[in-house]
């Protein structure tokens, strides 16, 4: 008993004790010298031959009441990597098989190490969901994750991808030092991977993030960002280096942002386009890169989402030969995809196109694209004003940020071009105030601006959706009328499965208000009357706004109640 004092025994050497599949002295002799909160206990009994670890699995599933699962047959791509740390799966010996909403399924060995659980519901933030797997088989596959990253950085070919380098400023001076710290393949052929898994995941932005005690890479998918690795801080210099050499950057600059760009070429047919941007911070250079794929700009009206009346508006204002299109919405919204989409509908033979953007995020042959460069003295409005003396048919501004560039476009949309611009408001009604407030008379916006369509993006719900019961009283608060509650749909709910990586979510889809500017809302405008009074009059005219476009999406099985107040205001 002396030993016991000096040993804890943990909750399944307690178990097994009192269930005699053990003596105290060999539970106190498998317990000696472990490190605690580890499956050393558990090891040291198979190899002692006393219990195999499938029967230690089998005891310990029956004793506390949890699923005994083969975490063999477990395809470990389709693990949620950024669930449980890898340190934490390491030291407490677990491993996160499924995460859906607020909970995660958790595979254990020692279901009764409440510390450890504990630890990780801190960390996580996230219920716990138990399994029991055998120690020994939990024991390889966390190795197995513990070594994708330095496996990734050994072993990864790439060699089929090719780095193809836009010219863009000119990289400063090297030190022989830097030139061999960015030619190390592993770097190289790690960052190529990075790339290539994100453009397939159909991720928007990537993240590669130094901190103090840890180096990581994020992504952006369907909105939400998500860790992917955590390579080893001692390459953070390495892959800052090696991104800013391939993105025409400074390498010898650490202190100051720098803006680059760079192409990934996939195949003779495909090439990726990345915005880079690099920011100073406490423990090194964070750096975010942008994936541009030309490819989105060719989907289609259908592809982004527009109700059947809200396409064919947008469409027969394209077609107008004269006016302004205004699209707005917070930053990320899709603004800058809708609007390569209608110009990608314009670009004929016969139709001379100019863009002003800061800067090109997307390549499309056939339209003279300028990027804009203040410093050069080459603003909006000066782009603008030699667009005019180029013969255009159509003219895009990236965003109308001032009064003289305002200027410039409205009269553009009323000498003969059509013109698409973006601003930075909440819905279609409360641009044309903020017109007003740029300080635009209201004569000039009645007269050229022609359409204003507000967008938001929701995420759609994947393929493993399933009906969910919300109360009625919940449904008629969000928005829905009496009259839509008459029991012939049910909402939809995001369940999770490999597909969609346990989010329930797979893509986005647009959300849309498509006001035409009327004769009425023209007078309105004309007698000094406000976002208010446009509204009403818009849905006087059967105009729905984003929180009625949206729950529309929902009575498709589209998207989530959730989604849609989480990206919507009423």
């Amino acid at each position: 008993m002396a030993a016991t004092a000096n040993v804890a025994l943990s909750g399944l050497a307690r178990a097994l004790i009192q269930h005699g599949r053990l003596t105290e002295a060999d539970a106190i002799a498998c317990t000696q010298g472990m490190p605690e909160g580890t499956n050393g206990f558990l090891v040291e009994l198979s190899r002692r031959g006393l219990l195999s670890a499938r029967e230690a699995a089998r005891f310990a599933a029956e004793t506390f009441g949890y699923p005994l699962f083969d975490i063999g047959a477990l395809d470990k791509s389709m693990l949620p990597r950024d669930a449980v740390d890898r340190k934490m799966m390491a030291k407490h010996q677990v491993v996160g098989l499924v995460k859906r909403q607020n909970r995660i399924t958790l595979a254990v060995a020692d279901p009764s190490n409440m510390r450890a659980l504990d630890e990780i519901r801190f960390q996580t933030g996230l219920q716990l969901d138990l399994i029991v797997a055998e120690a020994d088989k939990l024991q390889r596959l966390i190795e197995t994750l513990s070594e994708s990253a330095q496996q990734t950085l050994k072993d990864m070919t790439g060699d089929e991808f090719d780095m193809d380098l836009l010219q863009q400023e000119s990289p400063g001076e090297q030190t022989e030092e830097e030139s061999t710290e960015v030619d190390d393949a592993p770097v190289v052929r790690f960052i190529q991977k990075v790339l290539i898994d994100a453009i397939n995941e159909g991720a928007s932005d990537i993240h590669f993030e130094p901190y103090e005690k840890f180096y990581r890479i994020r992504v952006r998918t369907d909105g939400v960002l998500r860790e992917i690795a955590q390579p080893p801080l001692v390459l953070r210099e390495k892959i800052a280096a090696r991104i800013k050499v391939i993105s025409r950057l400074d390498i010898s600059e650490r202190r100051v942002p720098q803006d680059g760009r760079m192409k990934l070429v996939l195949s003779k047919n495909k090439a990726i386009d990345f915005r880079v941007s690099t920011l100073p911070t406490l423990h090194g250079e964070k750096i975010v890169m942008r994936i541009l794929d030309p490819s989105s700009a060719m989907l289609g009206v259908d592809a982004l989402g527009y109700e059947p009346e809200q396409k064919k508006a947008l469409l027969d204002a394209v077609e107008r030969p004269y006016g302004m299109i205004l699209v707005t919405g917070p930053t990320g919204s899709g603004k800058t995809v809708s609007l390569y989409t209608c110009l990608n509908l314009l670009n004929k033979a016969g139709v001379n196109i100019s863009t002003a953007e800061d800067p090109a995020e997307i390549n499309l042959p056939g339209i003279n694209q300028v990027n804009v460069n203040e410093k050069a003295g080459l603003t909006f409005s000066a782009a603008l004003r030699a667009f005019l003396r180029q013969d255009p048919d159509v003219i895009m501004v990236g965003e109308i940020r001032d009064l003289d560039t305002a200027e410039i476009s409205v009269k553009a949309a009323q000498t003969g071009h059509l013109v698409l611009s973006t601003l930075h408001t909440n819905d279609a009604p409360t641009t044309l105030e903020r017109l007003k407030n740029m300080g635009v008379a209201p004569f000039n916006i009645a007269s050229s601006v022609i359409m204003i369509t507000a967008q938001r993006l929701a995420r759609r719900l994947c393929s493993c959706k399933q009906p969910v019961d919300i109360p009625i009283e919940a449904l008629l608060q969000a928005g829905f009328t009496e009259e839509d509650l008459d029991g012939s749909w049910q909402p939809q709910g995001p369940v999770g499965c490999q597909r969609c990586k346990g989010t329930g979510y797979k893509g986005r889809v647009g959300i849309y208000q498509v006001m035409p500017v009327s004769e009425d809302i023209a007078h309105i405008i004309m007698t000094n009357g406000n976002s208010m009074d446009v509204a009403a009059q818009a849905q006087r005219e059967g105009v729905r706004d984003l929180r009625q476009s949206g729950l529309l999406k929902v009575k498709q099985g589209v998207t989530s109640l959730e989604e849609v107040l989480a990206t919507t205001n009423e």
